[in-house]
């Protein structure tokens, strides 16, 4: 949850509007809040997105988890963070019918915008995701919120659940963030060709199952005359790209046995 450190008027309202935050889809979608915005519990976060291809603009620790999960995930066709209620008028009356205190700014008296985490679209349709630590959900006024979303949303027939970092796999989560660090192989191989070539090649060798990991990535390295580390990139794109296949709910560790690291190829599943 984001902590409000400005002004908020209907100035600013018009001028997010014109700016096109909360507007658009994939790749040119706006948040409404950028991690510029607030201040926050925890470590703000810009990732880039698969799904999209764009920046996104996470608040705190657990929303760049879910992310990642959400980014992983083959379902997700579109992910859009910081959505915003923005039909202010029905938010306000869902309040006022079950008595609850819609936001104002303290000076201005301009209604705040509530937003939820995500909404994502499937390709059995849209969904709705808010974040919260499980402590937080002790607070009647994060549920008070909570509860204006889930019925603004339940009014365009769109699901809306809340998370926990209950939910969520951490070793899942750290294991996709370890697969897209550092640079792409795109950046690394020039050239389609030899970059298919080292793929195929890795794979050839993988198959084998006798051959230790920091041999194959050797063997890669030697035979391509990639720069030393390269090896690793052409691992994680084969992962990415699903062709060797992970268990990713524990952690990933190249150090273990093959017969123990849960790793295969997907020609053999």
């Amino acid at each position: 949850m984001a902590k409000r450190k400005r002004t908020w008027n209907k100035e600013k309202y018009h001028r997010y509007l014109s700016e096109g935050r909360g507007q658009g889809t994939a790749s040119e979608y706006k948040p409404w809040i950028y991690i510029h915005d607030f201040s926050s519990n925890g470590i703000v976060s810009r990732v880039k997105g698969k799904t999209t291809g764009r920046i996104h603009h996470l608040l705190s620790n657990q929303e760049l988890w879910y992310f990642y999960l959400l980014d992983w995930s083959e379902k997700a066709m579109d992910i859009r963070e910081q959505f915003p209620l923005l039909e202010l008028e029905e938010a306000i009356k869902i309040a006022d019918s079950l008595r609850i205190r819609y936001p104002y700014d303290r000076k201005s008296g301009f209604p705040y915008v509530l937003t939820s985490d995500f909404l994502i679209t499937t390709r059995q349709g849209t969904i709705a995701r808010s974040v919260k630590l499980a402590k937080d959900l002790d607070n009647p006024r994060v549920c008070e919120k909570l509860e204006i979303e889930r019925r603004y949303w339940k009014n365009r027939g769109i699901e809306w659940r809340l998370v926990t970092e209950n939910q969520i796999s951490r070793a899942k989560a750290r294991n996709i963030e370890w697969l897209f660090s550092g640079s792409p192989l795109e950046e690394l191989i020039c050239g389609g060709e030899k970059r298919n070539q080292s793929m195929e090649y890795f794979l050839y060798l993988y198959r084998d199952g006798e051959i230790r990991f920091p041999d194959i990535l050797r063997e890669v390295e030697h035979n391509f005359d990639l720069q030393e580390g390269t090896g690793i990139c052409v691992f994680k794109a084969l992962v990415i790209n699903r062709e060797i296949i992970l268990k990713m709910e524990k952690p990933i560790n190249l150090s273990e046995p093959r017969e123990k690291d849960g790793l295969w190829h997907r020609k053999y599943m």
